[in-house]
């Protein structure tokens, strides 16, 4: 959308704010009421669940009139372009008071607990707070921004059941479980917050997301008081509730959290005290908050859209987190069972499924060819930990683009899902050991020649065109064509990758000569 452009003749765009995956955000004038906004527009390319949680953040958020949230104003659409126009909210995000002072802390803290009470009374869970989702104006107001991720008493879900949504560190422990959700996994979201700011770190903090999530079911975090004696009892008390791991131990409500940020030295007056703490020099156009925000322009493709069906939640959300944290992936839906992976595959076909074999309710190899079946331009990547020879060649056989066992690193299997979206077929390090090619070796005599043969080695190899096949072998384009379509007709494949997994599972090309280039 260019600048200048006039949206339903009303709407003036006037300036670029922030850009993501997803959605682009700009400054505006509403010419109508003449005043700044900020509008939302999303991408016409998303699939139907990223359009569902925009119009969910729509609905959640028009129904909430709070000082301390940003207001939506407006939703339309022009072409094929949906959009939201929000409050223009100018100041600074949360993370600039990362750390404060305890009267800094509890201030900011009361307004966000009036907040949370006023939603949660109007039956709408945030489930993402974090200080990237809060802003704070120039006069102390806290702002609580970004509702795409909301559920409202007659949501529908667009994700599986057990599927973990939000922030992996600001996440309570029902989420990284995969449970059901209360108004009281906001307040602890909100004790992670005020955890940051009070001591400058984050109460459970890892680059593994596994070791993360594990952590908030399992552990206690240090109290606050523990990493800086300076803090004050009433502040260490008050958080350390909000993240109790068990909800019924929690503040019960918002109202009930602020309360205890009140007591002893916590007052409202406070706010002065950021104006001293925290200088503000002059005004500038803040970052609104998107969740899918990128430093890069906007991605000319859409990006690789990928669904992960896995039954152990903690490993599949860590998957999901390290995914979408991809500029080129998108992940569309989770699943725990082999139903729910079927559903989610008719209704939004990915470019790429990552399926676990043992699941409930249809495992990996009972729905894998019914998926090949109904959806054969999704490239399936199988994931799972079973090592034994007749579960490596079944999957193959019932149509697997790729076999990956769950012990390899997240770069490969980042690699490997890129690869199998083009074409490729992967077999992860410790499968293609493990594949018995003397199964089926010498049961049929070979019919390849050399070069057929050494051309189809290169795909196995995960070579990615004519070109660069041609380049390594010292053929021409026209011969390494030409010695394809010699073996696939051979064959009887249906495509140079098919072509190639027939000649390894029958032993024609060998694992050895696979690995070694």
């Amino acid at each position: 959308m260019e600048i200048g452009h006039q949206l339903q003749n009303r709407y003036l765009i006037e300036k670029l704010i922030g850009e993501g995956a997803t959605a682009t955000v700009y400054q505006a004038r509403d010419l109508r009421l003449e005043r700044r906004v900020a509008i939302k527009v999303l991408s016409p390319y998303v699939r139907k669940t990223t359009r569902a949680r925009f119009a969910r953040e729509a609905r959640s958020a028009a129904a909430l009139n709070h000082p301390n949230i940003m207001a939506i104003y407006d939703e339309g659409n022009e072409g094929d372009f949906l959009f939201l126009v929000v409050e223009y909210v100018e100041g600074k995000p949360l993370s600039e008071f990362i750390p404060s002072s305890p009267e800094v802390v509890a201030s900011l803290g009361i307004q966000l607990c009036n907040a949370l009470d006023y939603a949660h009374r109007m039956n709408i869970i945030h489930r993402d707070i974090k200080p990237a989702n809060i802003k704070v104006t120039h006069e102390g107001l806290v702002k609580i921004m970004d509702f795409g991720l909301a559920r409202t008493p007659d949501a529908k879900h667009i994700t599986a059941h057990g599927s973990i949504i939000g922030t992996p560190a600001y996440l309570s422990p029902e989420q990284a479980r995969g449970h059901e959700l209360d108004h009281r996994s906001d307040l602890y979201s909100l004790g992670v917050v005020l955890y940051e700011m009070a001591t400058g770190q984050l109460p459970f903090d890892s680059n593994d997301i596994s070791a993360l999530l594990l952590q908030k079911v399992t552990q206690d975090p240090l109290r606050p008081r523990e990493i800086d004696p300076m803090i004050p009892e009433w502040l260490d008390q008050a958080i350390m509730k909000a993240l109790e791991r068990e909800p019924a131990k929690r503040f019960q409500s918002g109202a009930e959290f602020a309360s205890a940020l009140s007591r002893k030295t916590a007052r409202r007056e406070t706010i002065e005290t950021i104006d001293e703490d925290h200088s503000y020099t002059g005004s500038r156009a803040v970052d609104m908050p998107t969740e899918e925000a990128i430093p890069t322009a906007v991605q000319e493709q859409p990006p690789l859209t990928v669904i992960v069906a896995d039954d152990h939640t903690i490993l599949r959300t860590s998957l999901v987190f390290y995914l979408d944290e991809q500029e080129d992936v998108q992940v569309i839906g989770e699943a725990a069972t082999g139903e729910e992976v079927l559903a989610l595959c008719e209704e939004a076909p990915p470019d790429v499924l990552l399926l676990d074999l043992n699941m409930p309710g249809g495992s990996g190899l009972e729905i894998l060819p019914r998926i090949r079946e109904a959806h054969p331009d999704t490239r399936v990547l199988v994931l799972t930990g079973r090592t034994e020879d007749a579960y490596i060649m079944r999957t193959l056989q019932a149509g697997a683009h790729g076999y990956l066992l769950k012990t390899s690193s997240q770069e490969e299997l980042l690699d490997a899902v890129r690869k199998v979206s083009r074409g490729n077929m992967i077999l992860g390090s410790g499968v293609a050991e493990r594949v018995v090619a003397d199964l089926l070796q010498g049961q049929q005599r070979d019919p390849l020649t050399d070069e057929e043969r050494a051309v189809l080695l290169c795909i196995v190899r995960g070579e990615e065109s004519n070109e660069a096949i041609a380049r390594k072998l010292g053929y021409s384009e026209q011969e390494v064509v030409t010695c394809l379509k010699q073996a696939i007709d051979k064959l009887g494949a249906q495509s140079r990758v098919q072509a190639a997994l027939i000649a390894l599972r029958r032993g024609w090309i060998t694992i050895d000569e696979a690995h070694h280039k």
